[in-house]
């Protein structure tokens, strides 16, 4: 019988350090192992972890390098969406783990590979994600999961990889940090209970910048292209530029609170001071430039949209179908915001741009206006309160019988 060969997401720690030498050494599978890099990885963590996979024993190790497309197929209608998960989360690991394993399967596909694995527990939303996106894309390969399946404790790891004479200082932190293009999760005890809260110590970039510092933010069709006097052509570089600005003051930490896929609650902590001040500076810029309805549909959609991606959904066409809505609303959504950056807090202090509704040839909200006379307000007030005006009247003819 042909050695099957597996195609391993694979990201260096101690689950899937195990699915290596499982996969190879217990199942006689032909291991190649896959890092999907979407920008938050360093190219120190990237050459160390391809080494360290080899020295398990992989046939072959292949770094995926995805951040732009991350960017361009997922990040910009987030932005778009302005997209906050319970009005809260802007779906930093969600989003990500599901392009980590959308690229899994496509390079699981491009090697003719006939089973796919990864080291997902069975009790997260990674599991559902991961899955969810090897059936599709690679409907005939065995899905194979060997911690989710053998319900091996850590401790059942770290002494099974003794065995095959892996020792490394397997060490659990006291916080399980996730760091992305798109923000960084952080869980640990206090997130394990619905009291606690997280300690400054828990995040990987410490407080340190103090005062108050003014930042303008330059979108063009609603992609963040300027921070401050620099310009970026691509708006991957845009994020990191606000990242290195903001993350020093300790902005944009919150905790999360959802419903997972699989029903029940979770909490998650998070630090994702670029992507709260883009998403709420473009909404700042959307509210003076897009009519009413525009703003109505696009947030119910966008909260929908939220929905579906969190819950591994991504590769359903009505995703496409949303996108293209919100790529349509974004002709004029184009101009400047000013952001006031603070110890654990940013201020949206204004805007300008050509597109802003709020132009004073037409008016000036509680002031005059120019473009409406008393009579036309009278005119439309009367139509618009008609039917509610006859129902009160047929109601009160009614009810004297």
């Amino acid at each position: 019988m042909a050695t099957k060969k597996v195609v391993l997401a694979y990201s260096g720690g101690l689950d899937t350090s195990f699915c290596v030498k499982y996969l190879s050494e217990e199942k006689g599978m032909e291991v190649h192992s896959v890092l999907v890099d979407t920008g938050g990885f360093t190219d120190e963590e990237v050459a160390d972890i391809e080494k360290k996979a080899y020295e398990l024993g992989v046939k072959s190790h292949h770094t995926a390098r995805v951040a732009d497309k991350y960017y361009q197929d997922c990040i910009k209608f987030l932005i778009f969406g302005n997209v906050l998960k319970n009005n809260t989360y802007p779906l930093s690991v969600s989003a990500e783990r599901i392009f980590q394993a959308v690229a899994v399967a496509e390079y699981a596909k491009s090697i003719g590979a006939n089973a796919i694995a990864h080291g997902s527990t069975g009790a997260g939303n990674d599991q559902v994600r991961f899955d969810m996106a090897f059936r599709i894309i690679v409907p005939d390969a065995e899905i194979i999961t060997p911690i989710r399946d053998l319900k091996l404790s850590r401790e059942d790891e770290i002494e099974f990889l003794k065995s095959k004479g892996v020792v490394r200082e397997w060490h659990k932190a006291a916080y399980s940090i996730n760091q992305g293009l798109w923000g960084t999760s952080v869980g640990g005890k206090e997130t394990l209970n619905s009291y606690d809260n997280l300690p400054e110590s828990a995040f990987p970039i410490q407080k340190n910048k103090e005062g108050e510092e003014e930042v303008q933010l330059l979108f063009e069709k609603g992609e963040l292209k300027g921070v401050g006097d620099a310009y970026f052509e691509n708006p991957v570089d845009a994020i990191r530029k606000l990242h290195a600005l903001a993350t020093p003051y300790g902005i944009g930490r919150d905790t999360h609170v959802g419903d997972t896929i699989i029903g029940i609650k979770g909490r998650v902590g998070f630090e994702a001071a670029a992507p709260l001040i883009i998403i709420k500076a473009h909404h700042l810029l959307e509210k003076h430039v897009l009519t009413k309805w525009q703003q109505y549909w696009k947030q119910n959609m966008a909260e929908w949209y939220g929905i579906q991606l969190h819950e591994g959904q991504f590769n359903d066409p009505v995703m496409r179908d949303m996108e293209q809505f919100f790529s349509s609303t974004q002709g004029h959504v184009s101009g400047k915001v000013r952001v006031k950056l603070s110890a654990y807090r940013f201020d949206l202090l204004g805007i300008e741009s050509k597109y802003d509704l709020m132009s004073d040839a037409f008016g000036s909200y509680g002031e005059m206006n120019n473009a409406w006379s008393g009579d036309d307000v009278r005119g439309f007030s009367k139509i618009a309160s008609n039917q509610v005006m006859i129902y009160e009247k047929v109601k009160e003819l009614a009810e004297k019988g």
